[in-house]
């Protein structure tokens, strides 16, 4: 792709605090924050519209509920100005949101995505965005995901996490494109 859409939008997806907490799983992407902020100054730069997105949790111990310091956007990834804001409690931030609404009113076919976690709240956006007719950009190297139980006594490393689910959403539901791409398709 050589160049975005002018009516793409971007969606960063729960860029909290909350995920630095001991209670989550290990994490692979270290440089997700940097890439993430790359990102976002980026398309600021170009003065394209975001819309951010917050997990609101509604379980009790959860560190992403309104009112615990884990539901704070990460340094840098708050809205700024007039960018919009988007708050969900379950995994797609299509559900329970008016985003379809203000997509719509932008005129926006395309949606440009990264966030965290890769196989959770980002997917799911992702294949949700896809199936409703938008064209969906992943902007796989500024995601993250954690480490997750296989059910038989092991883990699953959040890398290989990542990879199937990059791999997956590129089948089908998404261009996947790296930072580098993105900020010189803009």
């Amino acid at each position: 792709m050589s160049s975005l859409p002018k009516n793409a939008v971007l969606i960063p997806i729960d860029m909290q605090r909350g995920f630095d907490e001991p209670s989550w799983p290990k994490r692979w992407n270290d440089h997700v924050d940097e890439k993430g902020l790359a990102v976002l100054a980026a398309w600021r730069k170009a003065a394209r519209p975001i819309i951010h997105v917050r997990h609101d949790s509604v379980e009790a111990g959860s560190t992403l509920r309104p009112g615990h310091p884990g539901n704070a956007h990460r340094p840098g990834f708050a809205p700024q100005g007039d960018e919009a804001l988007v708050t969900k409690s379950v995994n797609s931030a299509f559900i329970g949101t008016d985003l379809d609404l203000r997509l719509r009113r932008l005129e926006s076919d395309t949606i440009v995505v990264f966030g965290i976690t890769t196989d959770m709240c980002v997917s799911t956006t992702v294949r949700m965005g896809s199936n409703m007719g938008y064209r969906v950009i992943l902007v796989e190297d500024a995601c993250d995901c954690c480490a997750l139980p296989d059910g038989k006594g092991g883990t699953v490393a959040a890398a290989d996490i990542h990879r199937a689910h990059v791999a997956t959403l590129g089948v089908e539901f998404a261009k996947v494109m790296t930072t580098a791409e993105l900020i010189a398709a803009l």
